[in-house]
């Protein structure tokens, strides 16, 4: 039996377009995402790079560009986050029938700009509908390494077992299995969170 929700955040509630940056960078004169600028991605990711450290990387190895520049690249993966999603996660909350928690791979720029498109009352009755808000930078860990999904069964004394972890990536729902918590990914464009008890409904 299913306790606790352990949700994602991007593109579970809020809308991404993950190919925005790439083509953002690309018109900037940035055609190539090394393996090196993949490593400040995820050092950023795991609050292990700054976002001065970040952005004066990438203007010293791009003199094209400006911090204002690239802060509008790097932010363009972020879209709207649909008020019916909101709704749903609000009535859950208020229902208290699980313990709600919310596990993201967020890094500072992108969180300060999903308060910014949210507005920062809507954003916090969003953050208040969970026990505890997981964010990759402040906690030092991202997904889909192990160590977090320990971190978060541990901190929280959950038993993975009556854990569903919904994410809309398949590398990180792997390492949630992996580590015997029940997982559902979903897959943006073709299901919505707020499915959740129709289309998982075995779980329940």
């Amino acid at each position: 039996m299913i306790k606790n929700l352990l949700f994602d955040f991007g593109d579970v509630f809020i809308n991404l377009d993950k190919k925005a940056p790439e083509l953002a960078l690309s018109k900037l004169g940035i055609r190539v995402i090394t393996e090196e600028m993949n490593n400040w991605h995820n050092s950023y990711e795991k609050g292990l790079l700054t976002t001065q450290q970040i952005t004066e990387n990438y203007l010293e190895s791009f003199p094209q560009l400006t911090a204002f520049s690239f802060k509008n690249a790097w932010n363009s993966i972020i879209l709207d986050f649909p008020e019916h999603r909101l709704n749903w996660i609000l009535k859950l909350a208020k229902q208290k029938d699980h313990r709600l928690f919310l596990l993201s791979n967020t890094n500072e720029m992108h969180i300060e700009q999903v308060i910014k498109n949210m507005g920062a009352i809507r954003y916090s009755r969003f953050q208040n509908c969970f026990e505890r808000f997981y964010l990759s930078h402040q906690i030092l860990m991202r997904k889909p390494d192990l160590e977090i999904y320990d971190f978060v069964l541990q901190n929280d004394n959950l038993k993975a077992s009556e854990t569903l972890f919904i994410d809309d990536t398949l590398l990180n729902v792997a390492g949630a299995a992996s580590m015997g918590i029940k997982t559902w990914h979903l897959e943006p464009g073709r299901d919505d969170v707020t499915q959740l008890f129709s289309l998982k409904k075995e779980l329940f």
